[in-house]
């Protein structure tokens, strides 16, 4: 199999969207890893918790509660969530300022254990993250996947894209670029399946030297119903 060069794929995109200046100021930008050391584990928590929140629910609806979120939640910090009893947490998911899921509120406990202990190995999360390495994203996917609570599919990515962190997601558009481009068939999760788009993800980057994150973006821009 042979991969498309992303530079057609980049042209293919900046045709559909008005021309190359107009597609660039559609592109996001990863963090810089100095930047992204400084996202704190109450950030994570916050970011990981809203993505949590709204799987199967409207994204705007999450947004618009999150305030009481950060309120019922002692801004996610994750000391004092750490010592709340069985029966605080059973009364935080009942809370009315927040939407009552008594599973994805848990999660956020189960979420702050393991940003806990990954800062006892890693001074911080962000620190693990921002030397993870760029070749192997996937690999921090399976991560989250495996030690977070509900961080599965998409989830851990895109909280992970929303704090800064340069990762390709797999979108409805890039699996099915990735799909009909023969890179991967069956499960997206599947490890195999992953490390092709990983391998794809990297050729493509060492062509470019652009972002996974743009790269990402640019694929799917590059395909589907979203002309000008």
């Amino acid at each position: 199999m042979t991969l498309e060069k992303f530079a057609d794929i980049y042209q293919r995109a900046a045709s559909r969207k008005g021309g190359e200046d107009k597609l660039e100021l559609m592109l996001s930008k990863p963090l810089a890893k100095e930047q992204l050391t400084q996202v704190t584990n109450a950030q994570w928590l916050s970011a990981f918790s809203m993505k949590v929140f709204q799987s199967g629910i409207s994204w705007q609806v999450v947004r618009n509660k999150w305030p009481n979120f950060e309120e019922v939640f002692f801004g996610f910090s994750i000391e004092p969530l750490l010592m709340l009893s069985d029966e605080q947490w059973d009364n935080k998911a009942a809370d009315s300022r927040i939407i009552r899921h008594h599973g994805k509120v848990k999660s956020i406990l189960a979420n702050a254990k393991m940003l806990h202990e990954v800062s006892l190995q890693h001074g911080s999360f962000s620190n693990m993250v921002s030397n993870w390495p760029a070749e192997d994203i996937t690999g921090l996917w399976t991560f989250l996947k495996k030690h977070g609570n509900r961080l599965g599919g998409n989830t851990g990515p895109y909280a992970l894209r929303q704090m800064g962190a340069d990762t390709f997601i797999l979108s409805g558009d890039v699996e099915s670029y990735l799909r009909n481009s023969k890179i991967i068939d069956g499960g997206k999760e599947t490890k195999r399946s992953l490390t092709a788009a990983n391998q794809a993800f990297n050729q493509w980057q060492q062509e470019s030297g652009r972002s996974l994150t743009e790269i990402s973006q640019t694929i799917a821009f590059s395909i589907g119903d979203n002309r000008v």
